[in-house]
């Protein structure tokens, strides 16, 4: 596109370099979307768009924030995430309480199918504040959209806990995960589930 004869700085990936208004190098050139490579995701660059739109145009500036975007792989399994992984946040020297649970939902028992639910949640220990949810099965990803608006807030695992689960649900494992022990496992007989905890 000629970028570099403008004046638009480029990082060794070819990818636009921008600040946290998407504004290039070039006072009057903005980039928003997957040639900034920040997270290549249509919803992303749409939120982009709108922080540009509103910032240049509409008197009202502020800036994308990056940071919680939920993530979804519409496979079979599907995979959904918000969040820090556990591995991100043990890099960021954070300790954690980890809570894990693999089940057969109720509704496979009453269809016969034999697939399996897993589910995460990442927890800073000191603050309690959920750092990051994790989903394997079925509608992961619109379960995780949800719990998106949480992470995002900054809701702690004790608010979890106080909101009533809708059973029977998938989603109700999120809100009933409890603590019981360092590697000891938990059975719900509702879900036919094992949750745990993991502290380090």
């Amino acid at each position: 596109m000629g970028l570099e004869a403008v004046g638009v700085d480029l990082d060794k990936k070819g990818a636009v370099r921008v600040d946290g208004y998407s504004k290039t190098s070039v006072d009057s050139i903005y980039a928003i979307g997957d040639c900034t490579d920040r997270l290549n995701l249509t919803p992303v660059a749409i939120k982009e768009a709108m922080a540009f739109v509103d910032t240049v145009f509409g008197g009202r500036p502020w800036a994308m924030d990056h940071t919680n975007v939920p993530h979804a792989v519409f496979s079979q399994p599907s995979i959904a995430t918000v969040g820090m992984s556990e591995n991100a946040a043990r890099s960021d020297g954070r300790r954690l309480d980890i809570y894990k649970t693999s089940f057969k939902p109720l509704k496979g028992t009453l269809s016969g199918s034999s697939e399996r639910v897993f589910m995460k949640l990442v927890v800073d220990r000191d603050s309690q504040v959920v750092l990051g949810a994790h989903m394997v099965g079925a509608d992961a990803a619109e379960i995780i959209q949800s719990l998106a608006v949480a992470v995002k807030m900054g809701a702690t695992k004790s608010q979890f806990d106080q909101t009533v689960a809708l059973h029977p649900t998938s989603a109700e494992e999120f809100v009933t995960m409890r603590h019981a022990g360092a590697g000891t496992g938990r059975t719900r007989a509702a879900g036919a589930a094992n949750s745990r905890q993991v502290t380090s």
